[in-house]
């Protein structure tokens, strides 16, 4: 499930209007309202504050506003932005300052389309998913194959202590726990032992591991 971990801006101009879009990720219908009133604040000056959100794990609950821009301009291709990334749990307030020339109905599309995908930029859009947080001890003829192993299938080391054995931890996606143990058990000969597997929500950024409550 993808999903913004922090909010950010995005700017385009176009025929000189501004449209900057600020995004923020949102867990109810509540927090998405509270920022939308929050930004139509911030830019009270500016000329039109569209905005769209998407809360819930299946998107369930869609919302979107023209805020006075002709109908289906601005919040629907704003919101479609958001489903067509697949992107949950998130607002996006595009605020635009008008610059003197009429963009029409297919301009002012392509315009608050952009500008959310230029705020999607902005943020820290991230893969959240259901994993294990996978421990493992062996002794040191061990280590070298559950690196090998890990590494094929993309598995970082996220922590690691060596004193008489090696214990690692790393994060496992659900789906590849049980071929993974059993990949661990065959490499070393039984050797390697499991010490917990604690399920957990996770996601990567910038190579970090994320963990989510």
């Amino acid at each position: 499930m993808k999903i913004v971990y922090k909010g950010g801006e995005g700017e385009i101009v176009e025929k000189k209007s501004r449209f900057i879009a600020t995004v923020q990720p949102v867990n109810s219908e509540e927090d998405a309202l509270g920022f939308i009133t929050a930004m139509k604040k911030k830019y009270w000056n500016a000329t039109h504050n569209c905005s769209a959100f998407v809360v819930g794990e299946h998107c369930e609950i869609q919302r979107c506003s023209d805020d006075g821009e002709p109908q289906g301009t601005a919040g629907r291709p704003m919101l479609d932005v958001l489903l067509g990334e697949e992107i949950h749990n998130a607002a996006v307030v595009v605020t635009r300052y008008f610059g003197g020339t009429l963009l029409g109905t297919g301009g002012l599309v392509r315009a608050y389309s952009k500008a959310v995908q230029e705020g999607l930029r902005g943020s820290a859009v991230v893969d959240k998913r259901d994993g294990v947080l996978l421990s493992i001890r062996t002794d040191y003829n061990g280590i070298g194959k559950i690196q090998y192993l890990l590494g094929q299938r993309g598995l970082s080391i996220i922590s690691s202590e060596y004193t008489d054995s090696v214990a690692v931890q790393t994060l496992v996606p659900q789906e590849q726990i049980k071929e993974l143990r059993d990949a661990v058990t065959e490499a070393t000969s039984g050797r390697a032992e499991f010490t917990t597997e604690e399920p957990v929500r996770f996601a990567f950024l910038d190579g970090e591991a994320i963990l989510f409550a």
